[in-house]
């Protein structure tokens, strides 16, 4: 009875376990059914081996078994850096030339299903369009006509990559290496240039130096000339000033006299002065004259009758 009992347990266990099994099975298949799709991204999905669908951004299910998803599409601008490329100009020069594609795919389905190794063919379309555009170019327009040479590649290539579901949005030659002794030549052409420049800018610096010190000397005298100037005239006004103040003075102190002369005349006729007085104001005149460096005399007639008078000139210029 026993047996029995621990026989029906076991197998309760046994059966339980087998469910719980079964439903995580379930639940990791349902689990495996929701994909997200993260921002810029694309999943192709197949059902049975056959396209469905593209899913986009967002939360999306796929029926267990039957879908799956073939493929996971960046749709970011990639760049691609491709090794040097050996090229021919129409001149027979050989160069390397390594190039930068920025693309980006915008239909995931063409992407997935138009060729086989999407980046592989972009890198040998990129050589055989690049080796068509240099091939009907000389070394010096390869050298010089970069942008050009990017533009014709990128149209090129936008063309023919648009059936992949991919848009080259632009194509960049990174390096353009030329054989060595073509850049042993260059490297002689471009110093031999740098030479010529730098002796021109030194002939130009020196020309430059030699106009600043003759306009210098010219300013310089030119500034001297005008001080001179300017004190030549200052020596003559400050003379004529002189020359001015000395007159004015003069003419002052003459004034000066006269006007004490006649000061002196009109205080004697307000006086009425007797004729004593006026000969003896004639004595004075005379003995003033007298004091001077003259050795003759003139008495005017009028006081030649005074003896006196007479008597007292004669005294007064024997005495000198």
């Amino acid at each position: 009875m026993d047996e029995v009992v621990m026989g029906d347990v076991v197998g309760i266990n046994v059966g339980a376990v087998i469910i719980v099994l079964i439903v995580i099975i379930i639940l990791c298949m349902l689990a495996s059914c929701i994909k997200i799709v993260p921002q810029a991204h694309a999943y192709v999905v197949e059902r049975l081996g056959g396209y469905q669908a593209t899913w986009n951004v967002g939360i999306h299910f796929k029926v267990p078994i039957i879908d799956k998803v073939a493929r996971r599409v960046l749709l970011k601008e990639q760049v691609m850096d491709f090794a040097p490329q050996p090229v021919i100009t129409k001149d027979n020069v050989t160069m390397q030339i390594d190039t930068v594609v920025f693309f980006q795919i915008t239909d995931p389905k063409l992407f997935t299903y138009g060729v086989e190794n999407p980046i592989m063919a972009i890198e040998n379309l990129t050589a055989t369009t690049l080796r068509n555009i240099i091939g009907d170019l000389e070394l010096d327009q390869t050298l010089t006509s970069r942008e050009t040479i990017n533009t014709h590649m990128r149209a090129n290539l936008d063309i023919a990559t648009d059936p992949w579901g991919i848009k080259v949005n632009r194509v960049e030659l990174k390096n353009i290496i030329p054989p060595r002794e073509i850049q042993d030549s260059m490297e002689k052409q471009m110093k031999a240039e740098r030479e010529r420049r730098e002796s021109i800018l030194r002939a130009e610096g020196e020309k430059k130096s030699t106009v600043l010190v003759a306009e210098g000397k010219k300013e310089s005298a030119i500034l001297e000339a005008e001080a001179e100037k300017e004190a030549a005239i200052l020596r003559a006004e400050a003379k004529k000033e002189a020359t001015i103040r000395e007159a004015e003075g003069k003419a002052q102190a003459i004034a000066a006299v006269q006007k004490a002369t006649a000061e002196g005349i009109r205080f004697l006729n307000e006086a009425d002065p007797t004729q004593a007085v006026l000969t003896l104001k004639s004595l004075e005149a005379f003995e003033k004259a007298a004091d001077g460096q003259a050795t003759k005399i003139i008495i005017p007639s009028e006081i030649q009758g005074v003896a006196g008078l007479a008597r007292a000139v004669t005294e007064t210029v024997l005495q000198k």
